[in-house]
C-alpha cells in the first residue's frame, strides 16, 4: 500500500466491524411490537440505526404516546446481548484489514461501552482493540455530533485532518464530516442508506478489502 495521508483511522462498530445490524434490528422490531408499535425491518432501520440507545428508547416512548413498561430496556438489553454472544460475526474480510493497516487504529461507536466490548468480544476483535475502543457515553453527545470522533483522536494523539472514519451510517458520516475528518461508508449491506451516506459527504465503498487502497490514495 502506498504511504498514507492518514494518521489514524477511526471504525464505527455496528455493521463496520461487526455484522450485527439485521440481528439487533430483528430484535428490536420483536420488541417493539410487544409495546403496540408495530414497524417492518426497513422502518425500523430508517428510524432508529445509528442512534444511541437512550434515543431509541426515546423515540419509541415518543411514537407511542407513553412510557416503555419499566422492563422494556433490561428485556431488550437481555434478548439482543444473548443473540449476539451466540451469532455475532465480524464483517467479511475486516480482520485481515485491521491487520494489514500500517497506521494506529481504534472504534467509536454510539453504543454503550458494554455492548461495544461485548459485539467486539464475540466477534474475535477485542483483543485488536483493547485500550482503544470508545464509547458515547464518555462524551457530551453521541453521534451525528463530532464529540465521539474528536475524543477518539484526542486519546489517540491524532490531528483530527489526518483521520479518517469508517462508518455506515448518515448519522456516524455527519458526525465524522463535523470533526473534520475523511468519511469512508462502506455500502455493502442491501439496506445501506447510500444516498443518504452521499449527502453526508462519505465516500462509498462495498468491498472491506478495498478500503486499504482507499486510505492509501493522496
Amino acid at each position: 500500500m502506498s504511504v498514507s495521508r492518514f494518521e489514524l483511522v477511526i471504525f464505527d462498530c455496528d455493521g463496520v466491524l461487526v455484522d450485527s445490524e439485521p440481528l439487533a434490528n430483528r430484535i428490536l422490531q420483536e420488541r417493539l411490537a410487544t409495546v403496540g408499535l408495530h414497524l417492518s425491518i426497513p422502518e425500523v432501520m430508517g428510524l432508529f440505526v445509528g442512534r444511541t440507545r437512550e434515543s431509541c428508547i426515546a423515540l419509541a416512548t415518543e411514537m407511542i404516546g407513553k412510557p416503555l413498561p419499566g422492563d422494556f430496556a433490561a428485556e431488550w438489553d437481555r434478548i439482543l446481548y444473548a443473540a449476539l454472544r451466540e451469532d455475532l460475526q465480524p464483517i467479511p474480510g475486516v480482520t485481515a484489514v485491521i491487520d494489514a493497516l500500517p497506521m494506529p487504529y481504534c472504534a467509536a461507536s454510539n453504543s454503550s461501552s458494554e455492548r461495544l466490548r461485548l459485539g467486539l468480544d464475540a466477534a474475535g476483535l477485542w483483543e485488536r482493540f483493547a485500550g482503544r475502543a470508545f464509547s458515547a457515553q464518555e462524551v457530551a453527545r453521541p453521534k451525528p455530533a463530532p464529540d465521539l470522533f474528536l475524543h477518539a483522536a484526542s486519546k489517540m494523539a491524532a490531528t483530527p485532518g489526518r483521520c479518517a472514519v469508517v462508518e455506515d451510517t448518515p448519522t456516524g458520516a455527519r458526525a465524522g464530516v463535523a470533526a473534520g475528518m475523511t468519511v469512508f461508508a462502506y455500502s455493502a449491506a442491501a439496506h445501506s442508506d447510500r444516498e443518504g451516506l452521499r449527502s453526508a459527504g462519505a465516500l462509498l465503498f462495498e468491498r472491506m478489502s478495498d478500503l486499504p487502497g482507499l486510505l492509501g490514495k493522496r
